[in-house]
């Protein structure tokens, strides 16, 4: 397999009963393609589905969905678990690392949840009835290594999950999300406590010299952070959004398999929760988002969104995060994000050199990423992959991060 080939697996059985067949659902807006909307959208023999509206169908109408909005408080531990009435979902990982040589590494780990019908129309629950459909991605990068696994499964939001037995799912308390035998599990036992303070993560794929994956601890040692206003996170200018709330604190430990050797490594996570039921604009075609841990212990969220923003043009937005945990909000005129330089990847063109200026920061940065071939060769294909952060006139560098690139 080629070092940006992606394992495609279907696990358990297939998806049936009535959320299979109802004309509301258009194709799974965060991972199925076309090609599986044809087999999943319940449409008429000799039909072909609804186009879907932005990117991957993220700009849909939401009708029936609970919507995100702005002044909804969020809870913890509650809102660690699933939100199944509305309509898209996700817990995401990424982590820059470093093995026992100093060899840098990097990884990510992320389950989608997406909801096939409103909530007043969910089917009664049955063995064979789905109204929850999950994805997972793992990959893990070493120089020009790729590699990439994808996983789906289905679900019922009325499965019972105390014991965890469906094939996928996320529960707030004691904390655990899953696909098959990829999990991210609390290690917190107290009640009382905040089931996301330590979390071990479990992802392995493939057999033999092709297996690959990671087993690591991780452990926060700074806040949960709410972006936007007090978690509610806009993203474009008629107002849609969602709710999103990270931890950009996290120590990693642990080992990562790849090419038939175990690696030890140590290194900084970020994990992204988000959830919403029209998360873009049927215009925005997709986005560039940014992670990074700056060595003097600041942490930067930014994003643009392109298209819905003012006359048609990119909509941005983003967090300053303080050492302690403090952030502020940067509203789209406070940051400027510029593309430099592109890269090939996957027989595209992808900018993987860009300047990032935050002036209320003092912040003036070229971020690039090291290896261009980076690209997710997923059902929806994507680029995601490692950066490096450097003060745009003297070239030192300032620290290390994720870049994130749909819809290229």
């Amino acid at each position: 397999m080629s070092a940006r080939g992606a394992h495609k697996r279907w696990r358990g059985p297939a998806w049936r009963g009535p959320a299979w067949r109802n004309p509301a659902w258009r194709g799974l807006a965060l991972g199925l393609a076309l090609g599986l909307a044809l087999l999943l959208g319940g449409c008429e023999e000799g039909t072909a589905p609804e186009p879907s509206a932005g990117f991957a169908g993220l700009g849909e109408s939401a009708e029936g969905f609970a919507q995100a909005r702005p002044g909804t408080p969020l809870r913890f531990p509650e809102d660690h678990g699933a939100h199944p009435d509305h309509r898209i979902e996700w817990w995401y990982l990424t982590a820059n690392l470093e093995d026992q040589a100093g060899e840098p590494l990097g990884l990510q780990w992320t389950l989608f949840r997406q909801a096939l019908v409103p909530p007043a129309e969910r089917p009664a629950p049955g063995p064979w009835v789905a109204d929850q459909l999950w994805m997972a991605h793992l990959a893990v990068s070493r120089g020009e290594t790729h590699r990439v696994a994808e996983r789906f499964a289905r679900s019922h939001a009325a499965d019972p999950t105390h014991d965890g037995p469906g094939q996928a799912g996320a529960m707030a308390h004691p904390f655990r999300a899953w696909l098959d035998d990829w999990e991210l599990v609390t290690r917190v036992d107290a009640p009382d406590a905040d089931t996301f303070e330590r979390l071990t993560l479990t992802a392995f794929d493939g057999e033999g010299e092709a297996r690959f994956g990671y087993r690591l601890e991780l452990t926060a040692e700074g806040p949960l952070v709410l972006h936007g206003e007090a978690g509610f996170s806009q993203k474009a200018a008629d107002g849609q959004g969602s709710h999103y709330y990270s931890q950009p604190f996290w120590r990693v430990e642990g080992e990562v398999i790849l090419d038939g050797e175990t690696h030890a490594v140590t290194g900084r996570g970020w994990l992204d929760r988000e959830w919403s039921s029209q998360l873009l604009g049927a215009e925005q075609a997709g986005w560039d988002w940014f992670s990074l841990h700056l060595d003097d212990g600041h942490r930067l969220m930014a994003f643009q969104l392109r298209g819905g923003g003012e006359a048609g043009g990119e909509y941005r937005s983003g967090t300053w995060i303080s050492p302690e945990g403090e952030p502020r909000a940067l509203a789209p005129g406070e940051l400027a994000l510029t593309p430099l330089a592109t890269s090939g990847a996957a027989d595209r063109e992808v900018p993987t050199r860009w300047r990032l200026e935050v002036p209320a920061a003092g912040l003036d940065l070229v971020v690039e990423a090291p290896q261009a071939e980076r690209w997710m060769d997923t059902t929806v294909p994507y680029w995601e992959g490692e950066v490096v952060a450097r003060d745009h006139d003297s070239g030192d560098r300032l620290g290390v991060g994720y870049l994130e690139m749909t819809g290229y």
